[in-house]
């Protein structure tokens, strides 16, 4: 356990058999039973006591019909945006979706037509791509770039993007997944400016919003000013930030009234405007009651990042990173190695028998890096870099 927590991340909980995506698919995702999963963004923690509590008693209630998002809840979401974030939301503009991915899907048909371009920032979560291509769009890339040591946007590429494909909709993640960056409001300024200014409406995926490393701070893009406000749609959840993945509840906040209402024609048209019961009291509880399992958390996942960063540095130099500025997910540059992407990832699976997630499937920028979540007790962290450490002495 972290020193001065009240909450307990260190004991391992047995996930196999509770049909686990990370843990009960390792063999048929990575070829053998004793694959030490570290991939997939889900923690390995319990869930806050606080939603434990309310869930039990929600449970104790025995029914659990259909509900609906209720005003308690839009306000537990706003006052936990703007006391973590000073992001002052209406009630109005925020609407229920069962995912980011399905609200990133309803957002790219609201907002654009088949065969229109949708700009990225690759290496970035593979749903992006994937989900403009499902939906008949086309992508168009503007590639993060290394400079001064760290990851950085490209903003005269994206600009000329922007004016020479025709760009009318961009999807930012922010913070960055798997690259760990922060924007900084300097940067996200510089990014909305541009869009402002050839009317480019800005998809921003901030559902690590939270998960921000000490020394840091999320800036919410809508948050900026009224003017990016009204030219963009924010996604966020308590998936990531509290565990909840499986309760399926996520939020859509657009402030503009008629993109709202082109994206909730779009919800009805698929149904998928019907909310998870235990996922709205689960949020509803975090939202208002999950600040100290936060700040206790951010400590944990702090140390596993410095024990990674000291792992790299001193037991495996042929592998580095750009130490994450957010999130519980490390983006490890294996180019030395000089392997090809498939072969990256069977020297992972099969000779360290880690379960990564392969940096070619992030898109342009991917090829030669693994991303290797440390959402978890460092015990665990620790066998994953022991086996990872094994098998470098043993090539």
């Amino acid at each position: 356990m972290s020193l001065n927590s009240e909450f307990d991340f260190d004991t391992t909980i047995e996930r196999k058999n509770t049909s686990s995506n990370k843990w009960d698919d390792v063999e048929k995702l990575f070829g053998a039973p004793d694959v030490l999963p570290m991939w997939v963004a889900d923690m390995d923690f319990s869930a806050p006591p606080c939603v434990q509590k309310a869930l039990s008693d929600r449970v104790a209630h025995g029914v659990y019909g259909y509900a609906s998002p209720r005003d308690s809840y839009r306000d537990a979401l706003r006052g936990w945006l703007e006391r973590r974030h000073d992001y002052v939301v209406e009630r109005d503009a925020i609407v229920y979706c069962s995912g980011v991915v399905p609200a990133l899907s309803l957002l790219i048909q609201a907002l654009s037509e088949p065969g229109d371009p949708v700009l990225i920032q690759p290496p970035v979560y593979p749903p992006f791509a994937a989900m403009i291509g499902r939906n008949g769009r086309r992508v168009v890339e503007n590639p993060l770039v290394v400079r001064d040591g760290g990851y950085q946007m490209d903003l005269v590429d994206f600009e000329r993007k922007v004016v020479d494909e025709g760009i009318r909709l961009f999807i930012l993640c922010s913070p960055h997944n798997p690259v760990g960056r922060v924007w900084t409001r300097a940067e996200l300024t510089a990014l909305g400016e541009i869009c402002l200014r050839h009317g480019v409406f800005v998809v921003s995926d901030e559902i690590h919003a939270d998960l921000i490393l000490p020394g840091f701070q999320h800036t919410p893009f809508a948050a900026i000013n009224p003017d990016f406000a009204a030219v963009s749609a924010t996604c966020v959840a308590p998936s990531k930030t509290f565990n909840l993945a499986g309760l399926q509840t996520a939020f859509t906040i657009i402030a503009d009234a008629k993109a709202r209402a082109a994206y909730q024609r779009c919800s009805d048209r698929y149904g998928s405007n019907t909310p998870n019961v235990f996922g709205l009291v689960a949020a509803q509880t975090v939202f208002e009651q999950g600040d100290a399992w936060l700040d206790a958390l951010l400590v944990y996942l702090g140390e596993g990042a410095q024990r990674i960063d000291a792992f790299l540095r001193g037991v495996a130099p042929q592998l580095t990173w750009i130490q994450p500025e957010g999130s519980y997910l490390g983006w490890l540059d294996c180019r030395e190695l000089g392997m090809g992407h498939e072969d990256l990832g069977a020297f992972f699976q099969q000779q360290a028998k880690v379960g990564l997630n392969n940096g070619h499937a992030f898109g342009t920028g991917g090829d030669g890096f693994m991303r290797l979540n440390f959402g978890c007790p460092h015990s665990t962290l620790g066998e994953g870099l022991s086996r990872i450490e094994q098998a470098l002495t043993s090539r």
